[in-house]
């Protein structure tokens, strides 16, 4: 499996009741098999005799071999379905372990001592250190106490189901309480909830002195405060293992399931305020989510006889299940309050069988296809299921559950809406997820199971934007503010659970088309210990909210409202407060409208946060300060421009409207012997990707000299190194004609003239001031520099051809010819592909910038090239699965972190399949040749539909070991980045991913920062700037004198210390800016070796008897970093200690 995770570590599993645990999964071991620990298992091939190897196959295997090939796409998945089912299910070994426990603490439960009766408000007969798990608010109830042994122990849940997943293994386990101390009036005024409160505490109470018990907490199951369940490990290392979850329970019948009507009241207003009520009774507001609390703990018996009875008729039921929970469990939607668990999985899967839609001869993979395509179609928002076939006359419609609750799915009784905490945004974001794994599923191009099963989702990685709201405690001013008492009466005072609803409503009417989803987390289940007072509801972390946004919309800066004299006028005012206004638009209609602040797209793309902290702020009395807003973070480390902040878009722009220009004037020049037939860029700032846009500049001629015949600018004497001018390469394709020479130093010399003829046609007609040289031709114009150059389509051909000594004419592929062609058509035709990607998904530029910035700051550029991480972050656009493309520059960076760390890059190719040309065959056949050539194949292997068996992109670097180090470091990255994204509470500082680790080289070369051009680029810029010749204020579109081109120092000196001393040593260095160049002697550099004449450059001779060898001389190498560098390098400083020669 692709991962570096087992499956069973990333799934959680989740009781088939509707009970769950918030704990952080445990690290789950492979199951050993099942002898005793010290013995080895011996594994002997079975021998077949030779009738039975040829014995034709059975009607069952028949009947696999057909199942595999009509289902699915290979009998591959078939295998990793059968292989993941084997991961999570439990061993017997460890189902002897839990029932031993389940016994054991069955014995103790039956002990419990009886207690005299007292009021319910003493619990003087609580001794020692055990708290009630109960927010005793208001501190009034009535009512009657005492402790006694409970009726019943019964298992219920997952467990005696069949559908227990490991690795983290959660048993539940009913304590009835009896009858006698229950009255049928304690739903009233949270009597019961009380009292079960109470007699949890003395189940703890009496479970503390005895040495079978490991360790004790309580829970709130699925964070229902009103609902607290006690949770037990076995003593021992096995405490890690599994937990049993003991909930107390009436018993069954005790209470009228009519008492739990939706409609119906059963917490006073008088009680719950203190306040004497003016009213009459009957106008008391019902309390639905209360009454499904209470209800709940009637039902898990009969839920487990009818799941037991459904899953009896069905085999690959439990199966069905696990793979479900594993979906919802990469997806984090079963855990916490409102989640889809395991139990609702369960139910799903009981509905979809008793209604016939899926058969129960079906296997768990087509159980599974059947429940997402039911959930990606079915919208319980709007019309509820109901599983109950004939319920009573009391039992509730539909149309009641939904004007009580959001998510509507009722249980077998018909009195019970499984679903009452969960919100509308948390179904459609179960729909959304359903219908996106239903398209990749059906796609043969994608890896379904991996993507489905195997890749975790989380909200960082997975929405566009994320915002958080950092005081829970804050939407108490929420709910006084919306007038929510009697929806907080109904949540028992839980100001979070109540507010939630209303501002994800009213989010959702302020976003309107901007978003195509709008979710939140789920609050986790609290856990304490039972010494401990119950948490209050202001300890919950804080709320994360995640938007899927629509990127042609979503930066939209005015937001136009209805006419001013239509009905819903008055409905909008309300809405958007005093931003408001009445506005005239070019059409002559005058209607309502708000206005955001935003010129550039980087502003524009902040719009949904200036939305939130409105309408948050106007409706539900929130504080901008309370809003944490991660939207846009990591775009600070390639922002640039001062008054107006941007993320390069608007530079690019600028770039490619110039260069536009200059293709049609190259069009319509006349005079040159041959017609160009295409003018192509091959740059990265013409496909929006370049890290820093080269920017139009005004040259200050007072800083420079000129030279004497050209008329060029040379810096003068002293002066800091002159700003570094970027030349944006264009290829300029001249017709084919039998007047071509045939011989490759002619060609060269056609192409010298033809420069030289372009640049005097450009002087001639349009003014440029140019330099024509034999290999390309500088135009200065709108103060940026292109260089064009001429290609004739023949040449790579003509560089192929030698001929032998006989006279023969070969082709032999050669360097020379494979860059030429490299740099003449595959960049070209790269760089107008990946421009039209940037049409289509408008935040792919700034992604690549992003990517390319943390490659040139982890030193990693000089072996992932700009095209390569070019090619790796369209893949997440063009294949983004298990995720939609990403809509922001930030999630598509973390995504392009997390693809380079966990693709298995040794066994898989990554295919990106531009412009949607590569079918399903081509990706078979790409997949076939590469596991048949792996071993002569580049280590990074990207196949494209121009490229399918040699990945040129990739063919010189990077190498084993650096793609490695990447690996690692992306990983790392990955990890502090999505922590302090999502953690409010550490150093925010997104700038630490950027910073390298310098600690693994050998020698660090600093290099003075006044001859290092970009500086202004590094990641953290020095406050002391130097004036580079350049000045502010609008650029002329043409003449002037030419500046100087392509000239950095720091890329210089580079080129030379590898060229002097590439075989010694490799060099790194942050392109943008760095002023540190980081040394990393090779290993194998300084054994001795036969002395050579020829090869005695900085080597030392040394002689051992009569054989004579030569050392490289460190010393001299040093002094030469410094020589060759002098007036760049400011100092040395060599790791001696790391060196081990």
């Amino acid at each position: 499996m692709k991962n570096t995770q087992t499956a069973a570590e990333m799934i959680l599993p989740d009781s088939s009741h509707e009970e769950e645990e918030n704990k952080a999964p445990a690290k789950a071991k492979r199951s050993k098999p099942e002898e005793d620990e010290g013995e080895e298992v011996v594994y002997h091939p079975v021998k077949l005799s030779r009738s039975d190897l040829y014995r034709p196959p059975t009607a069952e295997e028949l009947n696999q071999l057909k199942e595999a090939e009509s289902l699915f796409h290979c009998s591959l998945l078939k295998m990793q379905m059968e292989e993941l089912l084997k991961e999570v299910a439990l061993s017997e070994r460890r189902k002897e372990q839990i029932d031993s426990f389940v016994q054991t603490l069955t014995k103790l439960l039956q002990t419990v001592p009886q207690s005299p009766e007292v009021e319910v408000s003493d619990m003087s007969w609580l001794s020692g250190a055990v708290k009630v798990p109960f927010l005793l608010v208001p501190k009034t109830p009535k009512g009657k106490f005492h402790m006694a042994p409970p009726a019943s122990v019964d298992l219920i849940g997952s467990y005696p189901l069949g559908t227990c997943t490991k690795p983290r293994i959660v048993v539940d386990l009913a304590v009835t309480i009896p009858a006698d101390i229950l009255h049928p009036k304690d739903v009233l005024n949270q009597r019961y909830p009380r009292k079960r409160a109470l007699y949890l505490a003395g189940l703890a109470q009496h479970l503390t002195s005895s040495s079978d018990i490991g360790t004790m907490h309580y829970s709130c199951l699925h964070g229902n405060r009103l609902r607290p369940v006690l949770l037990l490990t076995p003593p021992g290392k096995e405490s890690s293992i599994f937990t049993v979850r003991v909930h107390a329970c009436p018993p069954p019948g005790f209470y009228k399931p009519s008492r739990f009507h939706p409609q119906r009241n059963n917490i006073r207003t008088e009680w719950y305020t203190g306040l004497q009520a003016s009213q009459s009774g009957s106008d008391e507001p019902p309390t639905p989510h209360y009454n499904s609390s209470v209800l709940g703990d009637l039902l898990p018996r009969a839920h487990l006889q009818f799941l037991s009875a459904v899953s009896s008729q069905c085999s690959a039921f439990p199966y069905g299940v696990a793979l479900l929970k594993v979906w919802l469990h990469q997806r984090e939607l079963d855990q916490g309050t409102g989640c889809f668990n395991g139990f609702l999985a369960s139910m799903l899967l009981a509905y979809l069988l008793t209604t016939h839609r899926i058969s129960n001869t079906m296997t768990a993979y087509q159980l599974l296809r059947n429940s997402l395509n039911f959930l990606a179609s079915t919208d319980l928002t709007e019309n509820g299921i109901s599983l109950a076939r004939d319920p009573d006359s009391t039992a509730p419609s539909l149309a009641d559950f939904h004007n009580a609750f959001q998510v509507v799915f009722v249980d077998p009784s018909g009195h019970l809406n499984m679903c009452a905490d969960m919100t509308a945004c948390t179904y459609k974001q179960l729909q959304h997820e359903a219908s996106v794994s239903m398209q990749f599923w059906d796609d043969p191009t994608v890896d379904g199971f991996h993507s489905l099963l195997m890749i975790p989702k989380p909200m960082i990685r997975t929405s566009d934007h994320v915002f958080q709201l950092c005081e829970p405690a804050k939407l108490q001013y929420s709910c006084k503010k919306l007038n929510l008492l009697s929806e907080l009466m109904d949540h028992s005072g839980n100001y979070v659970h109540t507010a939630l609803p209303f501002i994800l409503s009213l989010l959702q009417r302020g976003f309107g088309q901007r978003i195509n989803l709008l979710t939140h987390s789920l609050s986790p289940e609290p856990k304490w210990s039972v010494e401990s007072e119950a948490p209050k509801h202001k300890a919950q972390p804080p709320l994360s909210f995640g938007l899927l946004l629509r990127p042609e919309l979503a930066a939209s800066v005015l937001e136009r409202g209805p006419p001013a004299d239509s009905p819903k006028a008055a409905e909008f005012r309300q809405l958007w407060g005093s931003r408001s206004e009445l506005r005239r638009f070019q059409d002559g209609a005058i209607t309502e409208a708000v206005l955001w602040d935003g010129q550039s797209t980087y502003q524009k793309q902040l719009v949904p946060r200036q939305i939130i902290t409105h309408l948050l702020q106007l409706h539900a009395d929130i504080p901008e300060s309370c809003v944490r807003y991660v939207g846009a973070k990591m775009d600070d480390v390639i922002k640039v421009g001062r008054e107006v902040p941007s993320t390069g878009e608007e530079e690019s722009l600028l770039v490619i409207q110039s260069y536009d220009d200059l293709s049609r004037k190259l069009w319509q020049l006349e005079g040159l012997p041959l017609s160009i037939t295409s003018v192509q860029g091959a740059h990265p700032a013409l496909r929006y990707t370049q890290v820093f846009p080269p920017l139009p500049l005004k040259m200050d001629y007072s800083f420079f000299d000129k030279e004497k015949f050209s008329r060029s600018l040379v810096p003068k004497e002293g002066k800091p190194c002159p700003a570094y001018i970027t030349p944006i390469t264009v290829i300029c394709h001249m017709e084919g004609s039998g007047k071509w020479p045939h011989d490759r130093l002619a060609i060269r010399h056609i192409r010298a003239a033809f420069h030289i003829r372009l640049g005097e046609l450009l002087k001639k007609h349009h003014n440029y001031t140019y330099n024509a040289s034999p290999t390309h031709l500088d135009i200065w114009k709108d103060g940026l520099v292109f260089r064009i150059q001429v290609a004739y389509h023949r040449e790579p051909q003509v560089l192929r051809e030698s001929v032998t000594a006989e006279g023969l004419l070969v082709l032999r592929d050669n360097e020379e010819a494979q860059a030429l062609e490299m740099a003449i058509i595959h960049r070209p035709l790269l760089t107008s592909t990946l421009h039209g990607l940037q049409q289509q998904h408008p935040c792919f530029g700034a992604v690549c910038r992003l990517a390319k910035r943390w490659l040139g700051a982890q030193l990693f550029s000089e072996d992932i090239t700009e095209d390569t991480a070019d090619l790796l972050v369209a893949s997440l656009f063009l294949q983004p699965a298990p995720f939609t493309p990403p809509g922001s520059p930030q999630v598509g960076f973390l995504r392009f972190l997390h693809l380079l760390s966990s693709f298995d890059w040794r066994n898989n190719p990554l295919v990106v399949n531009l412009n949607n040309q590569l079918t399903a065959p081509d990706y078979t056949e790409i997949k076939n040749d590469f596991m048949a050539s792996r071993e002569s194949l580049p280590v990074m292997f990207i196949a494209t539909p121009k490229d399918k068996k040699l990945s040129m992109w990739t063919k010189q670097a990077p190498s084993v070991q650096m793609l490695q180090r990447a690996v690692m470091v992306a990983a790392e990255s990955l990890k502090v980045l999505e922590h302090q994204l999502m953690d409010g509470g550490q150093i925010q500082d997104v700038r630490v991913v950027m910073r390298p680790p310098l600690d693994a080289y050998d020698v660090l070369i600093h290099l003075n920062p006044k001859q290092v051009p970009l500086l202004s680029q590094a990641v953290d810029p020095p406050a002391v700037t130097f004036s580079r010749g350049v000045m502010t204020g609008s650029v002329a579109q043409s003449g002037g004198a030419l500046p100087v081109i392509d000239y950095n120092p720091v890329s210089l000196y580079l080129a030379e210390l590898r060229d002097a001393f590439g075989d010694l040593a490799l060099f790194f260095c942050d392109p943008y800016g760095g002023t540190v160049i980081a040394v990393l002697w090779k290993p194998n550099a300084f054994s001795p070796v036969p002395f050579k004449t020829s090869q005695v450059s900085a080597r030392n001779v040394k002689v051992t008897g009569d054989e004579a060898k030569t050392v490289p001389n460190v010393e001299a190498i040093l002094e030469d970093f410094q020589v060759i560098g002098k007036g760049l390098v400011k100092s040395l400083e060599a790791r001696t200690e790391r060196w081990s020669f």
